[in-house]
């Protein structure tokens, strides 16, 4: 079945999804390729002697279906074939398709539900990668805004980072790691701003947490500024004098142009002091670096 015949299904598609969807469609090509080679006295014997294999027919059925772009059908076709011949090869075949057309229909349970079966079953298929990303799309998907709860962003960067570390190769690792970046700065944005909540109420405690946890496990994200920021401004209210400059040195050194800083240097400046690290500090232990004191 040539691609470009493909148009109503493939509109809107991303390009990993088409090659992977390619590659399905041809390795149905090939047996219907194989099949016309056969002479036309082979093709009676077979149709005298052997039934028609009802998984072929049924997942070629889903593969029409998802052509003429009615993917929900078509879902319902590969998750008949893998309730019905789970052990076969056409099964396996189904059920990374199911993943997909679930995938495009919006039913991202589904999806997730698919798709970690098809890597439990079959880790070492050339297809197990676009499973696994499967899973990390179905997440990053339903990422809501940082007023939210981010659990979503959690699990995409968790479904993401298994696309990166297990299959590293793949034609899926860039945009895995591109987006759990994206995961990362979300759930980072939530920690700040419910830091800066804590921070306005003079909840320094609560505040701090939060400002701790972003300077600890998201450094690599756009908040890890505002969060030394941050760190300096609740410890000074604390009356922590030496972590405040710490944390200003530690802005000043990784980000001297930053405005973050010069805002950490006038809040110091207040109160007579200057930026100066301790090196005992966990805001030290916590970047690693030698910073000039």
């Amino acid at each position: 079945m040539a691609f470009s015949n493909m148009s109503p299904f493939v509109s809107g598609m991303s390009r990993n999804s088409m090659n992977m969807i390619s590659r399905l469609f041809l390795v149905a090509g090939l047996g219907l390729a194989v099949a016309a080679c056969a002479s036309k006295a082979d093709d009676y014997d077979q149709l005298a002697f052997e039934e028609p294999d009802p998984a072929d027919a049924t997942y070629n059925e889903g593969l029409s279906l998802l052509n003429a772009g009615r993917i929900g059908k078509a879902a319902d076709k590969f998750q008949e074939v893998d309730k019905a011949h789970p052990y076969s090869d056409w099964a396996r075949r189904s059920l990374i398709m199911s993943a997909y057309s679930s995938y495009k229909t919006g039913d991202y349970d589904t999806t997730v539900t698919s798709a970690r079966r098809f890597v439990s079953l079959y880790p070492t298929s050339p297809d197990a990668a676009y499973a696994q990303y499967l899973i990390g799309e179905s997440y990053f998907r339903q990422i809501p805004d940082i007023t939210r709860d981010q659990e979503m962003s959690a699990r995409a960067l968790r479904a993401m980072d298994q696309v990166v570390k297990n299959y590293p190769e793949s034609e899926y690792a860039d945009d895995a790691r591109r987006k759990t970046q994206v995961a990362r700065d979300q759930i980072a944005g939530q920690e700040m701003m419910v830091g800066r909540y804590y921070l306005e109420r003079k909840n320094f405690a609560g505040a701090l947490n939060r400002f701790k946890t972003v300077v600890n496990k998201y450094q690599t994200t756009r908040h890890i500024e505002e969060a030394l920021m941050r760190l300096v401004e609740t410890y000074m209210a604390m009356g922590i004098v030496s972590e405040a400059q710490t944390a200003a040195a530690v802005l000043g050194h990784n980000y001297p142009d930053s405005e973050w800083y010069k805002d950490a240097y006038a809040l110091l400046d207040t109160g007579g002091y200057r930026p100066e690290r301790n090196a005992g500090s966990w805001i030290s232990r916590a970047f690693g670096a030698v910073i000039p004191g």
